[in-house]
């Protein structure tokens, strides 16, 4: 009850507000300055965009590229032959070397998840700026 009263509130504090405006050199100077600025915000924000497109690009190219490397030198080597070997015939190191293919495998499918998943999320994160973007326009229009 109490938050509907403050809301109340608040407007007949803004309805009561009457600006008064005047064709004066000042106001003019001041309203050019604040248009500069709103102009210079608008024009940070779509090179920041810009900026974040490039750099998706960027890592995209570069991810696709290592996959395909990782992938390519995975498959190369025979499947019976191990990858490295530590000259060891028992222990840890030993079952390292024997599974090692299969650790890499798992690792590079993790990896290219987690590269889907960080794509996915900036993606969805410049569509939200650009919404933002949007709705800040709008109003300002207004």
């Amino acid at each position: 009850m109490t938050i509907m009263t403050k809301d109340k509130d608040i407007e007949d504090l803004f309805l009561a507000r009457k600006p008064h405006f005047d064709d004066s050199a000042e106001f003019m100077a001041k309203l050019t300055k604040r248009l500069d600025a709103v102009e210079f915000v608008k024009q940070y924000q779509e090179r920041t965009i810009r900026r974040y497109k490039l750099a998706m690009v960027a890592c995209f190219v570069v991810g696709i590229i290592s996959g395909l490397v990782s992938t390519w030198w995975l498959l190369s080597a025979p499947a019976d032959e191990p990858l490295f070997t530590f000259d060891v015939q028992t222990g840890f190191l030993f079952w390292l070397a024997q599974n090692f293919r299969f650790f890499a495998a798992a690792a590079l499918s993790l990896l290219i998840t987690l590269g889907f998943y960080s794509i996915i999320n900036n993606v969805q994160d410049i569509l939200e700026m650009r919404q933002a973007m949007k709705g800040e326009n709008r109003w300002a229009v207004m």
